[in-house]
């Protein structure tokens, strides 16, 4: 009997995306639990080569679909998932990935085949592998029709290059957005002040043992973030678990500067799970004042309170509540509120490149009504002369522009307000954020080389109704 020798990087590899396949699962969740179960087995490297595939591997899906279907006289309905992944895996190494020979990216997968299908299940793998060459992606790139064409070149399905397309009315743009959407993402961490503005040392103390680590460092666009590179396992440093810092993305970071909390508010997060605009919030209050913050499910509140207890914070109320159920109780009882809202993250498709395999057409409608009932309940428990932050990590219209106007006109007590850049001393990178501003006063972000894509307006009530 053969025995076949396999690659243990590429096998995990393989499950991971079987798993997000079968089960729908989120990469970067399945990706961080395979590693920790496998983790005394594996070196940086092999973490890496597997995050490298597994993240690749899903982002580029269609159109490694695409070449599949050049070469495959079966239809890729009728090809075993784990084959079918296999090949994905196959031909995303061989295009994108300078550094693997050919060679070794086929025999490894053959060798997969052989384990995880038959003896013609590897033969199918090895006759389209080495078949495909990088000519394959360039040639789509001469498709005539720019839908089509920026759909397959940057492995976006062509709803959401419709939807933008429409949007816009700007090809070029549309096409800019879905390159970006591609790019590896920034890793940013959050200084927590509560801890550092007593000592300002710590500061230059958690850098220096960061680029200690060969993890290079630099100013973000916020004033408390940092931008690293070639940062890994960073949530081991001790540092993480004294709560000098805590991981979080500079545009999610952006969303509790605009709502600029005081320290004696009553503050409401409503959608506040895994709770890193709460907190934020909180150490912009000087842990004083109150938070409400809630989520549909206990497990998801307990991740605010976790990552409150790290960081040393108290001021933090968690609840488990369904925002789009209305509490007569909570009427007018906020002087500000923080609504992000559920959407469809088409904005964070960097981070999350699965969801564009997960999200369709029909739950624009579906999610929309949600943020529409939420913005809707929640705008009635803010106290007359309070603020309001709706915010989205998305970029289409109906989730983000259509939701405010539409609440705009049955809401007459209520008015948007000017978004403040150039004042705010939070803003390191001013002029960035400044050319975001739309003709209605609101910051919608598309993806670019340094943040994800976001949508941010900002409402006042009344004093007089």
């Amino acid at each position: 009997m053969e025995t076949i020798m396999i690659d243990k990087t590429r096998e995990l590899a393989l499950k991971i995306l079987y798993k997000i396949d079968k089960e729908k699962a989120y990469s970067n969740i399945v990706l961080n639990e395979m590693i920790n179960q496998n983790k005394k087995e594996l070196t940086n490297k092999d973490i890496g080569l597997i995050s490298e595939i597994v993240y690749g591997t899903t982002t580029w899906k269609l159109t490694l679909d695409e070449i599949i279907k050049k070469y495959s006289k079966i239809k890729l309905k009728k090809i075993s998932t784990w084959i079918l992944n296999i090949l994905r895996m196959g031909i995303y190494q061989i295009i994108f990935l300078d550094k693997i020979p050919k060679s070794a990216a086929v025999n490894e997968s053959v060798n997969l085949a052989k384990r995880y299908g038959h003896k013609s299940s590897s033969n199918f793998v090895n006759a389209i592998l080495r078949k495909v060459t990088v000519k394959d992606y360039e040639e789509f790139f001469q498709l005539k029709d720019d839908i089509q064409r920026i759909s397959i070149t940057n492995s976006m399905p062509i709803w959401i290059i419709e939807e933008l397309a429409k949007q816009l009315d700007d090809i070029k743009k549309v096409e800019e957005i879905a390159i970006n959407s591609n790019l590896r993402p920034h890793l940013s961490i959050r200084i927590n002040n509560l801890k550092i503005a007593k000592n300002k040392n710590i500061e230059q103390e958690l850098i220096k043992k960061l680029e200690e680590k060969n993890i290079e460092v630099k100013q973000g666009l916020l004033e408390d973030f940092l931008i690293l590179k070639n940062a890994k396992n960073i949530e081991n440093m001790e540092e993480f678990r004294q709560g000098l810092f805590t991981i979080q993305d500079e545009t999610a970071g952006l969303i509790p500067i605009i709502l600029n909390p005081n320290k004696t508010d009553v503050i409401l997060d409503a959608c506040s799970s895994p709770g890193g605009k709460t907190t934020y919030l909180a150490e912009m209050m000087k842990n004083q004042g109150i938070i409400e913050a809630w989520d549909i499910h206990e497990h998801r509140t307990k991740l605010v309170e976790n990552t409150a207890r790290r960081l040393g914070i108290t001021n933090i109320e968690t609840k488990v509540n369904d925002a789009t159920i209305y509490d007569e109780t909570y009427k007018e009882k906020f002087d500000k509120i923080l609504l992000d809202v559920p959407c469809l993250g088409l904005g964070v498709l960097k981070r999350k490149p699965d969801i564009k395999w997960q999200k369709s057409k029909e739950d624009v409608e579906e999610i929309t009504k949600t943020q529409k009932q939420i913005l809707e309940n929640c705008s009635q428990y803010l106290k007359k002369g309070g603020e309001l932050v709706y915010s989205t990590c998305s970029i289409l219209k109906e989730e983000n522009e259509n939701i405010i106007n539409n609440f705009l006109k049955v809401h007459e007590n209520f008015y948007k307000e000017k978004i403040n850049i150039e004042e705010n001393k939070k803003i390191k990178n001013k002029e960035f954020f400044k050319k975001y501003i739309t003709n209605d006063n609101c910051l919608q972000v598309y993806q670019n080389k340094e943040t994800d894509g976001f949508f941010i307006c900002k409402l006042k009530k009344s004093n007089k109704i």
